[in-house]
């Protein structure tokens, strides 16, 4: 399964993606998330020693969260601020650690948290706005090392066609 978090206003994306992905036949969940409160994380490790696998912000980022653990991909659509990400797509990336232990294990010759359910979703960024795509680019591959998952890119929203693409 495909989750796609869209955390602007604009569903022009989304629906782009609907259509091309009605005629890969892809089975794709996208979530709505521009009115929903997702607040960033507070960093109080309740997700791995008090609450494991929950956090404990109570927020609508348990909607994005459960569909999370099923995913295979996990793309975000996200407004830019200063050449990265807003604050909203930023949040949908940080809140992830619920789906991560705090066990530490090597990965080559760097440490990794061990997933908690056995495998974490290839991540991609779709960006609307002036976003530093080089950087964004090395940002998503960072993060999908963190996770020991696949980078699946940083697109445009003029590059849907190509993200879609990168979608199976």
């Amino acid at each position: 399964m495909i989750l796609v978090v869209n955390t602007t206003s604009d569903t022009s994306v989304t629906e782009e993606i609907r259509k091309q992905a009605a005629e890969k036949s892809l089975d794709i969940d996208i979530v709505e998330a521009a009115e929903l409160k997702i607040g960033h994380c507070i960093g109080c490790n309740y997700c791995w020693l008090k609450t494991p696998g929950e956090c404990a912000v109570k927020d609508d980022y348990e909607i994005i969260l459960k569909k999370l653990i099923h995913a295979d991909q996990y793309w975000v659509i996200s407004d830019t601020a200063l050449g990265f990400l807003d604050h909203k797509g930023k949040n949908v990336f940080d809140r992830i650690l619920p789906i991560l232990t705090m066990n530490l294990h090597f990965v080559g010759d760097q440490m990794r948290h061990v997933s908690r359910y056995g495998k974490n979703a290839d991540v991609g960024i779709i960006y609307r706005g002036e976003g530093d795509r080089e950087y964004l680019e090395r940002w998503t591959g960072r993060a999908a090392l963190n996770l020991e998952s696949r980078s699946l890119g940083a697109f445009s929203e003029k590059e849907v066609k190509e993200a879609v693409s990168c979608m199976c």
